[in-house]
């Protein structure tokens, strides 16, 4: 699970419900396209905004869909009990692992954040991946406290926030992080901008956004670096950057449900309330972006 490509898949959505259909097909996608694993129920797939019922039979989907396409269940939560509730519903949909991060609405303290992970790898039966995401959970943590985490049975992985964008810089702070974690505890990066450079620079995984809707491009990036082609791996990244700027500019989860829509891979925008689609400019320029990559018509 931790090598590779790691594609997380939009959970479309409306008022009315959820898309359980164009969530099995979006995931059927990515396995036909060669993903090495896939992250259901991530940010991407929306879980903070799901009932426990309704995330339970979206783990079953995505697995099913899947195939033999190892899957990821993202089970994080705002409290310890509904996060085990979380861990036992994907355990039983057959989720390969899971991805955990520390959720909250009061500010964690590290104790508080490691004993939600200490909890966790006691009642789990599959790997647990540290879902380090201060973008959206707003806790930092230190590289102590991965190492702590990391030692307890159970945590195969870190999925870290974006590394510096020069790849001697990258190299350094995965280095760092690599020597305090334990042997066999891969790191994979976040942030699909800084993909490339991170995966060069020493990163195990990638935990792709953006290949939960375009496989293909992203797959590119992973095996150009997997090959040592640290230049072709960024030059196919920078073929992406008009997205990467729309990521910046409008968020990645916005951005990639209107790449979705126009590829009529689901129906309207597939976002929860009060989450609200791209303005008309930021629709018009996915529809640009996706024609230069050859996409969309």
């Amino acid at each position: 699970m931790l090598t590779g490509l790691c594609a997380f898949p939009l959970t479309p959505l409306s008022e009315d419900g959820v898309d359980e259909v164009a969530l099995a097909r979006l995931v059927r996608r990515l396995a036909d396209a060669g993903v090495d694993s896939v992250g259901a129920l991530g940010s991407t797939g929306s879980y903070a905004y799901l009932t426990r019922d309704e995330r339970r039979v979206l783990a079953g989907v995505a697995v099913e869909a899947a195939g033999d396409v190892p899957v990821v269940v993202g089970v994080g939560a705002l409290r310890t009990r509904d996060v085990l509730g979380h861990v036992e519903d994907a355990q039983a949909a057959g989720a390969a692992g899971l991805l955990l991060a520390p959720v909250s609405y009061q500010a964690l303290t590290e104790e508080e954040v490691f004993g939600l992970y200490r909890d966790v790898t006691a009642s789990a039966s599959v790997p647990v991946v540290v879902y380090d995401n201060p973008g959206t959970t707003h806790f930092r943590f230190s590289d102590e406290l991965h190492a702590r985490i990391a030692a307890l049975p159970g945590v195969t992985g870190v999925k870290i926030p974006p590394t510096p964008a020069e790849p001697r810089d990258a190299a350094q702070r995965i280095g760092a992080l690599r020597a305090l974690l334990p042997e066999g505890c891969g790191i994979g990066i976040s942030g699909d901008a800084s993909a490339s450079v991170a995966l060069g620079a020493g990163c195990d995984a990638w935990f792709s956004v953006i290949g939960g809707v375009l496989p293909e491009p992203a797959l590119e990036i992973v095996r150009a670096a997997a090959a040592g082609e640290d230049e072709r791996a960024r030059a196919a990244s920078e073929r992406l950057s008009p997205l990467w700027s729309l990521f910046g500019r409008y968020g990645s989860l916005r951005v990639t449900a209107a790449v979705a829509e126009h590829l009529e891979l689901i129906q309207g925008p597939g976002l929860p309330r009060p989450l609200l689609p791209l303005p008309d400019d930021g629709r018009r320029a996915v529809v640009t972006a996706l024609r230069g990559l050859g996409l969309g018509g």
